[in-house]
């Protein structure tokens, strides 16, 4: 989603483009408090936090498509995202290098390639989205890629619970 932004604030939140630079600032901002909370959380459960991130971010993005058209609603909802953001971010790297802590170099390879294919997948399917539908529907294709990540947690986190029973 974070690829159709600025055209999402413009055409359906229909705010001005000094108004949208100013909360892509509050976005990018966000990001440092979710980096600092995420760490925090990790530390203290790890895969409850993981398992609750998806859902989480499938509230912001329904709240998006609820409240789109509403700019107060929307600069709380973007401020939200960009906490969430920052979180995913640091929580994409802990799941890597977790997954293979003998090769950290390894991981952070498959970490920056995962990541720039995702990026590239993502932002074709929720391309189709809107020009299926319209730019009020990318959240589909967010909320679409939510529900995968969702079954890739629950398989990971069964795998090391039974990884650990043997």
């Amino acid at each position: 989603m974070y690829s159709y932004i600025t055209k999402y604030l413009e055409e359906v939140t229909n705010i001005s483009w000094n108004f949208i630079s100013f909360m892509l600032i509050v976005y990018g901002t966000a990001n440092i408090i979710g980096n600092i909370i995420s760490g925090k959380l990790l530390i203290k459960n790890a895969n409850k936090f993981v398992a609750s991130f998806p859902f989480t971010l499938g509230v912001i993005y329904v709240s998006f498509f609820a409240m789109g058209k509403f700019a107060l609603p929307m600069f709380f909802i973007v401020l939200a995202w960009g906490i969430l953001s920052g979180a995913g971010g640091v929580i994409n790297q802990f799941w890597i290098t977790s997954a293979a802590p003998e090769a950290p170099e390894f991981a952070n390879g498959l970490f920056l390639a995962s990541t720039n294919l995702g990026t590239t997948i993502a932002t074709s399917v929720c391309g189709l989205f809107i020009s299926g539908m319209g730019v009020q529907y990318v959240v589909f294709g967010g909320l679409l890629f939510l529900s995968l990540s969702i079954i890739m947690i629950l398989l990971r986190v069964n795998m090391y619970r039974t990884a650990k029973s043997y």
